[in-house]
């Protein structure tokens, strides 16, 4: 049987212990290991490895002796309780024998969890697991979290529904981040609030979001519409470092001036603006944004994409000029700018 969609995030959540199989596929490994993980406890429990109900099979083990699989549902334990039997990384070259031990599955035996990469729909061992009547399939997308995915996160780490200005910055964190690295930023939001009955507020979860040691395009930017000349050179010489190049750095500058310049053009003032974006931003970056589209205000900020506008087509054309030396001029000039 497949799942998909809220039926599949449904059974993730409470995966039925009376099934013979679940395969959990999907692209991102992580994002894989995250659900299976889930689901394994939810079968077991949190003792169940250690009251020896989960058995470890690795694929590259099962190819070499089929017949791990059967033993390990079959195997009968000294604790009570639900056994599962899981197979990692399998791959199609393993569904005759996923096929063959299903086919021998009873009432009473280990359940099957098996986790894969990115499986197409012709996919032999989707085929096993999509057309058992007591198995389940659900292929695992690179979709970023629901608000109900969230909320469970929050209440499995005894956190309580925050206010909607929180929700929509966990719900941006969500989509940026890696599912590990947004569940390790849940946990670290709990233990930071243990023993604190105040609301969750947006400097709690910036507190504890991950931040990245190298240099990004929004750390350039930050320097240029700041108006800090002095500290361009090494920020730059950073991000080349990192391997971006100038073309791309242009175009994050227009992306950036473009969005102050929306800012700042608002009738209601900058906060309005900065409250109208879509993507919206929040935390210590919707300070910035606001403060330095009212430090620029709109005539600058169109002279500022004026002289972008002018370098990105020189980045583009045949010039033989330096596209490093090109940009750098630019923004120490916005930089300037900035100053006056």
């Amino acid at each position: 049987m497949k799942l998909t969609g809220g039926a599949a995030q449904a059974y993730l959540r409470k995966p039925d212990p009376t099934h013979a199989g679940l395969l959990i596929f999907g692209a991102d490994p992580m994002r894989v290991a995250t659900h299976r993980q889930a689901v394994i406890s939810a079968l077991v429990g949190p003792r169940g490895e250690d009251e020896m109900r989960l058995t470890r099979i690795a694929a590259s083990d099962l190819r070499k002796d089929p017949a791990l699989l059967d033993d390990a549902i079959k195997a009968q334990g000294f604790f009570p309780g639900h056994r599962v039997a899981f197979v990692e990384d399998a791959g199609d070259g393993l569904a005759k024998v996923a096929a063959a031990a299903l086919e021998d599955w009873q009432p009473g035996d280990a359940q099957i969890v098996v986790t894969a990469g990115q499986l197409t729909a012709k996919s032999a061992l989707r085929k096993v697991f999509e057309g058992h009547q007591q198995t389940v399939a659900i292929g695992i997308y690179d979709d970023p979290p629901t608000l109900s995915d969230i909320e469970e996160s929050l209440a499995a780490a005894g956190i309580g529904r925050p206010e909607r200005d929180v929700m929509d910055t966990l719900m941006v964190l969500a989509s940026n981040l890696e599912p590990g690295d947004f569940r390790q930023t849940i946990e670290k939001v709990s233990l930071y609030k243990l023993g604190d009955a105040a609301p969750l507020t947006i400097a709690d979860v910036m507190a504890n979001a991950p931040q990245s040691a190298e240099v990004d395009v929004d750390d350039v930017l930050d320097v240029v519409a700041s108006g800090r000349a002095n500290d361009l050179g090494p920020v730059l010489r950073n991000l080349y470092a990192q391997g971006v190049t100038p073309v791309t750095l242009s175009i994050g500058a227009m992306r950036h001036f473009r969005r102050l310049h929306v800012v700042a053009s608002d009738p209601g003032g900058a906060s309005a603006g900065v409250a109208k974006l879509r993507p919206p931003v929040f935390g210590p970056r919707r300070n910035k944004i606001e403060q330095q589209a009212s430090q620029w205000g709109r005539a600058r900020l169109e002279r500022a994409l004026t002289a972008l506008t002018d370098t990105d087509l020189q980045l583009r054309s045949a010039t033989k000029a330096p596209q490093t030396a090109l940009l750098e001029r630019t923004l120490i000039r916005l930089a300037m700018m900035a100053r006056n």
